[in-house]
Parts: C-alpha cells; sequence; structure tokens
C-alpha cells in the first residue's frame, strides 16, 4: 500500500520523542527543535487505530493566552490529514474531535485546586506545554490520577479479529530550562540520571485484573532537543536568540541548560564561586544566632548564621579572612521537608521542632548529646540537616516570623511551646516595605562580594553576604527565586520561598550580644 506522508518526524531528538515508551516523557532543550510539533504528533499517532472514544487527550498550559501558539501549530498539522478532524473553539471549550470519537482538548490549568475541573475523567494522553511554567509539581502530579483508562482490547476486537494493544497511558510535556518551575522540573528529570537515560520506578501493587499483587514499573525520561537539528528554522532567529542579552536567558534558550538561575531576584548577583566560601571555626567575638519560619504543612526553615565583627577568622589552610563588620555567613541549616519532595512539611509539632533546634545549638558548641528521637523516623533525621558540630562557641536568639508569637483561645503561641523546650526567638522585623527592604539589602550584601573581587585586597568594602559549602538545601532554593510580576523588586511568594523569609528576617536583624546566654550552660 502506497502512503502519502503528510507531516514527518525531524531525525534526532524529535523522532526519538515520538517513539520512546515511557510513562513519562519531558522534551527539553533549546527553542527550536520542534518540540510543540512532536507534543501533538505524539497525541495524532493514536488517532485512527481503533481505540475510538477511549483515546482522549488533554494538554495544559498555565494561561489560555499561551495556548494560543499550540492551537494554531495544531491546526497547520491535522488538517493536513484531511481526515474530518474539527476544532471546537467556545468560550468554554478548546479541543480538536475526530469523526472515529478521539479527542483532543487544550485546557488552563496551574493551582492544585484545577485539578477537580477533570477529577474522575480518563485521560490516556496528558501533556504540558512548557512545564516550567507551572510553579510546583502539585497540579502536574494530581493530575496522574486521571492517566487511565477504562479501554480492554478483548472487549473491542478489531473487524479482522486481532486485538489492539493496550492503550497506552503517557505523560508529555515540552519546556526549555528557565521559568517559575525550573527547580522542581530539574529535580524530576534532569538531576536524577543524565539525559536520554529512563528511570525506572518498580513498586508491588494489586492488579484488580488478576486479583494478585504484581510488580509494576514506571518510567520516566528526559529528552534533550537542539535547534540545530532543525533545518527548517532561519538562521535570523538563531541570531536574534544569541543576541538575548541576559545571560541566564540566553543561555537556557541557546543551549538548553539547566545550570541557571531561572529570571531570579538575585541571579544577576549570585555566583557560587564567589559566595560559597569552605567552612572554617567562628571567632568567639563574632555573633552566631538562628532564624526561624515556621511551617507544618510546608517546610519550616531554620538557618544558623555567624555575623563578623571586624576580627580575623582563621581558615583551616593558615590564612586570614575578616570580611567588612556586619557581613554575614549561613553555617547550618535544617529544612523541613521529606526526602526528595518540594514544598511539602514535615507536619512535625513546634514541640518536637524546638527539641531538634535545641540539640543542633549543643552540637554547633560542640556538646556531644543524642539527637532527640522526636525528629527521626527509623532512626533517620528528618528534613534537611546541614551544620558543622564544634564551629563555635555561643548560639544566642535570632528572628522568627511574629506569626509564632500568636495566641489563640486558651491555646499557647508556638513560640511559647518553643521556648518550653529551651528555645526562644525574638520577633521579625515584618514592618511595612520590609519584604523590599529585605530583598534590597540582601542584594546590596551579594553584591558587595562581587565588586570586592575586583580590588586589591580581593576583599568587599561593605557588609557581604557568604554560605558554607555544605549548606547545599539552601543554595538549591535561594538563588532560583524568580522576581514577583507585579512587584519586580520583591521576589514571587508562590514559590518555595521558606528559606528565602528566615533569610530576610536576619539580613534585617541587628543581634544583641547577651551575655550568659551560652547554649552549652543550659
Amino acid at each position: 500500500m502506497n502512503y502519502k506522508a503528510v507531516w514527518k518526524p525531524l531525525p534526532g531528538s524529535q523522532s526519538l520523542a515520538l517513539s520512546c515508551p515511557c510513562n513519562e516523557i519531558l522534551f527539553e532543550g533549546t527553542r527550536g527543535p520542534g518540540k510543540t510539533a512532536a507534543q501533538l504528533a505524539r497525541f495524532r499517532r493514536n488517532v485512527g487505530v481503533g481505540y475510538g472514544s477511549f483515546w482522549r487527550g488533554v494538554i495544559f498550559d498555565t494561561e489560555y493566552k499561551n495556548l494560543a501558539d499550540i492551537i494554531t501549530q495544531s491546526k497547520r498539522m491535522f488538517r493536513l490529514f484531511n481526515d474530518g478532524a474539527r476544532y471546537l473553539s467556545s468560550a468554554s471549550e478548546l479541543r480538536w474531535v475526530w469523526p472515529t470519537g478521539e479527542e483532543l482538548l487544550f485546557r488552563f490549568g496551574k493551582e492544585a485546586d484545577d485539578y477537580w475541573d477533570f477529577h474522575g475523567q480518563e485521560f490516556p494522553f496528558i501533556g504540558f506545554n512548557e512545564l516550567t511554567k507551572q510553579q510546583s509539581p502539585e497540579f502536574y502530579e494530581m493530575m496522574f490520577s486521571c492517566r487511565r483508562s477504562s479501554f480492554r482490547p478483548e472487549n473491542y476486537p478489531l473487524d479482522n479479529g486481532k486485538l489492539l494493544r493496550p492503550i497506552p497511558l503517557e505523560t508529555f510535556s515540552t519546556t526549555n530550562p528557565f521559568g517559575i518551575g525550573h527547580t522542581w522540573v530539574k529535580k524530576r528529570f534532569i538531576e536524577p540520571a543524565p539525559r536520554g537515560t529512563v528511570q525506572r520506578d518498580r513498586q508491588m501493587v494489586f492488579n484488580p485484573q488478576t486479583e494478585r499483587e504484581e510488580e509494576i514499573t514506571l518510567t520516566r525520561v528526559a529528552i534533550h532537543g537542539s535547534f540545530k537539528e532543525n533545518p527548517y528554522l532561519d538562521p535570523q532567529y538563531i541570531a536574534t536568540l544569541m543576541a538575548i542579552k541576559d545571560p541566564n536567558r540566553r543561555k537556557a534558550w541557546v543551549e538548553g541548560s539547566w545550570d541557571v538561575t531561572s529570571g531570579g531576584r538575585f541571579d544577576h548577583l549570585w555566583n557560587e564561586a564567589l559566595h560559597v566560601i569552605k567552612p572554617f571555626r567562628i571567632p568567639d567575638s563574632w555573633t552566631v544566632d538562628r532564624s526561624h519560619d515556621w511551617g507544618e504543612s510546608k517546610p519550616f526553615s531554620n538557618l544558623w548564621w555567624a555575623q563578623t565583627d571586624g576580627t580575623a577568622a582563621e581558615l583551616p589552610d593558615g590564612r586570614q579572612f575578616c570580611p567588612p563588620a556586619g557581613s554575614l555567613i549561613l553555617i547550618g541549616e535544617w529544612y523541613g521537608c521529606p526526602p526528595d519532595e518540594l514544598n511539602k512539611g514535615l507536619n512535625m509539632s513546634s514541640t518536637n521542632v524546638a527539641k531538634g533546634v535545641a540539640w543542633i545549638d549543643k552540637r554547633l558548641v560542640g556538646e556531644d548529646v543524642d539527637e532527640p528521637e522526636e525528629i527521626q523516623i527509623d532512626g533517620v533525621t528528618q528534613g534537611q540537616l546541614h551544620i558543622m558540630p564544634g564551629i563555635c562557641s555561643e548560639v544566642i536568639p535570632g528572628p522568627a516570623d511574629g506569626a509564632i508569637f500568636n495566641t489563640g483561645d486558651n491555646e499557647l503561641s508556638i513560640a511559647q511551646k518553643m521556648e518550653a523546650q529551651g528555645v526562644t526567638w525574638l520577633p521579625a522585623d515584618k514592618k511595612p516595605g520590609s519584604r523590599i527592604n529585605g530583598a534590597s539589602l540582601f542584594a546590596d550584601m551579594l553584591e558587595a562580594v562581587v565588586e570586592g573581587v575586583k580590588l586589591e585586597s580581593g576583599m568587599p568594602e561593605k557588609p557581604a553576604f557568604y554560605v558554607f559549602d555544605y549548606c547545599r538545601g539552601w543554595m538549591s532554593r535561594i538563588p532560583v527565586l524568580v522576581r514577583d510580576d507585579k512587584n519586580p523588586d520583591d521576589v514571587d511568594t508562590q514559590q518555595e520561598d521558606h528559606d528565602w523569609d528566615g533569610t530576610r528576617y536576619r539580613v534585617l536583624h541587628s543581634p544583641q550580644k547577651i551575655t550568659g546566654m551560652l547554649v552549652r550552660s543550659r
């Protein structure tokens, strides 16, 4: 039989994206390799094979207006087949329908609550256009409950008696690096394995069809595409990308690099090579305190800080380190989230959090004390804990979100419950304008380091900001914070900003050296 090809994939990543058998596929990379066309073709390949109305798909974006391009591309592609497909457009629905019963919907979705518009529906094919626009994985993961089908091949034999293969269940997303969801997408697809490597999640589940426990394997892969694979691109388009001034955006869109900070509030100043330093013992004359942002269903953040007073610290290699008085160094962190999960809390009580903080305080000053069982599960510390025992001689109370001092009817405040465990806090500066002021001051401290390396001394002239290299959690979250669209001088509060709140509280805080507050004497 002779066929007329009306569309065919480009060799390379586009062809691979269409043939890949994985359940969850991210087609990522530079601008221009044909990611959107691949997503549409991925759905279209199962139209007309016999699944009929069981083959349903939905492609999401965060706003309806952002669907305009993919809808335009779908009209160009699907009409080439001349198979009677109709595009229906109204205020309430944007979808393609085929005479054989298949349908593809275009929809808006980004919040967890948006899932309930689709709860109980069957979508064997789920797509996300520009996945990094999704601020968190919540809506993305919740839609997996709709990635199902009641189609059984034996119930719908073909006219020749043959059976179709089971209907595929797949999530196919496209994206460039960059965007508000850059961090969680990178954590899910890029960090666990090199691109092109299939990640396998094996689990035992009850199979209602066989009524037995069976091992099921779910597969996930990131497929990298480059504009260099697309011979139809105009070189002027490439030149336009190369001319982008923002180095992070250019690196993301031209190189497809995930090692960028994406539209960040601080990415023009943050430089890991300059701001991240190796640990050393804190001089006794420096102030060491901690800040706190409370969270239960969301993560809590406990951060420990050293503030310089103009005296020099001795580094392990014998050199002197003497940034200006008032400089801050992050020396420890305990972040309350489950392993490999973003923006989810531990649901740990304030009493147990306080027990953990009190224990960390003692470890920082070198006391050999047992870790509280209340902050462990099966002997493993809950949350992300990165500290260096014996790094200082004293820890004093620092700032915390003022909300922990609020009391309810016949109920102690969070601060009072923590104080019962020997952990006290000072109210953070949350006056009007403090968010902007905190971000501005933090940016100044980052800039001081950048400008300092240009001087003959190599040291900042103004208070600066540093991070000890083992505080990996903080470093994975703060530099990628994006600006608030409505207030570019602030960070977007819809992000995982708990570390930022704790950092902002401390940047705005002026500690008072309190005598007799040695932790080891408690």
